[in-house]
């Protein structure tokens, strides 16, 4: 018997009677949302808003995917709904105006959750983390539906339905994280750690236009043409890693996901329901294809890459891969000197006026990759310094 169901329906446009027929149609095939939400419930719908964007650009939730689950939601009779995001570095209620979903909301009458305030929660059960700073729009839930967004993601591999809930971290504790957490590997099973805490009741991925490349906000829009729908987040992460050619347990909230009992990405576990997969499947996205350095917690298996076997930590600390700023692209806006997290900064303007891009001191720098995610001009990419290459396992 399959473990976990993922629905894959094609979706071709942002046309909202198109996107709603859609969502109301994977929620039947998941068999209702009633059979998921009782009616009575205060349900919080969370979009993926990273930063303000243009809708067109592929870095938020398509607020035409956000208007068709509130509208589906309305027209069942849920009542006790509200909404939001704690972006990276900004205010959400004016982020949330500018990705264009304040006006959405006022027409469907849900009401802005919030996202500025919150309050430290333990959780004991934690395998890597213990306490979270959760805010107040998701603590006076009772059920969490998380809307993502298919995209790439410079430190994870990809962002999907896993890593959405680190929005419901409030404000500048997320920042906080990426420096008690610096790597891909330990920041993932934070998350895995968050998603065991808050337990959302309905996961939807929006993959209509997803993000390749450079994610999840310099990347390049690229249709996929589709959307997804699990209660299990691990196995709509699995399902999206197989969309795009990639394994899914080089994803490291995959690969704990499934260790810490969250979910399932053995496709073996997953039933898929809707469409089938194969016409979707894009050989050529634009997403590293190599795993990250982790190995299970019981020490059974290992993923480790070739230079950090070869060469040792030191090599690991000054030539694995890093964000470097495209001069030619750079506004000197100094959004990406603001995002960094570490004390006394890891990269800073060196020249009065700001009359040349900001510059990294590298060996302070400690990979969270938090300037490249904010980065507006997508001035910011991430390189794999020539040594590291070489020594690099290339079957990887």
């Amino acid at each position: 018997m399959k473990e976990s169901r993922v629905v894959l329906l094609r979706c071709e446009s942002y046309d909202d009677d198109t996107v709603f027929k859609t969502v109301s149609r994977g929620l039947e095939l998941l068999g209702g949302l009633e059979s998921l939400i009782h009616i009575d419930e205060r349900v919080l719908l969370k979009v993926n808003n990273l930063a303000s964007s243009k809708p067109e650009e592929a870095v938020t939730t398509h607020p035409a995917v956000f208007r068709a689950v509130g509208k589906l939601f309305k027209e069942l009779g849920y009542r006790k709904l509200s909404y939001g995001d704690s972006p990276g570095f900004e205010k959400p209620a004016a982020s949330l105006g500018k990705s264009g979903y304040t006006r959405i909301a006022e027409e469907l009458d849900i009401p802005l959750g919030d996202f500025d305030t919150g309050k430290r929660i333990d959780f004991p059960e934690g395998r890597a983390w213990k306490s979270f700073d959760i805010a107040t729009a998701v603590l006076e839930c009772d059920a969490l539906v998380s809307l993502s967004k298919m995209k790439t993601h410079a430190l994870a591999r990809i962002t999907g339905a896993v890593k959405n809930q680190f929005g419901c971290v409030y404000g500048l504790n997320k920042a906080a994280f990426h420096v008690k957490l610096p790597s891909g590997t330990q920041f993932s099973r934070m998350l895995v750690d968050l998603n065991r805490l808050l337990k959302p009741r309905l996961y939807i991925m929006d993959g209509i236009v997803a993000m390749e490349g450079n994610g999840p906000r310099g990347g390049v829009p690229r249709p996929m043409n589709c959307l997804l729908f699990s209660t299990d987040p691990v196995a709509l992460d699995a399902t999206f890693c197989r969309l795009i050619n990639l394994e899914p347990s080089y994803v490291a909230t995959n690969f704990y996901g499934e260790e810490y009992g969250l979910g399932t990405y053995r496709s073996e576990n997953i039933e898929l329901l809707g469409d089938p997969i194969e016409p979707f499947i894009a050989y050529d996205f634009d997403v590293v294809r190599k795993p990250l350095h982790f190995k299970s917690d019981n020490g059974n298996e290992v993923l480790v890459p070739q230079a950090a076997r070869t060469l040792g930590s030191y090599v690991t600390q000054r030539w694995a891969p890093r964000p470097r700023i495209i001069a030619e692209k750079c506004i000197k806006c100094g959004i990406c000197v603001d995002a960094c997290p570490v004390e006394g900064k890891a990269l800073q303007f060196k020249k009065p006026g700001r009359k040349a891009p900001p510059e990294y001191n590298y060996s302070k720098c400690i990979r969270c990759f938090c300037c490249q995610e904010m980065c507006p001009q997508k001035a910011i990419e991430v390189e794999t310094p020539l040594i590291y290459r070489f020594f690099g396992n290339k079957k990887e």
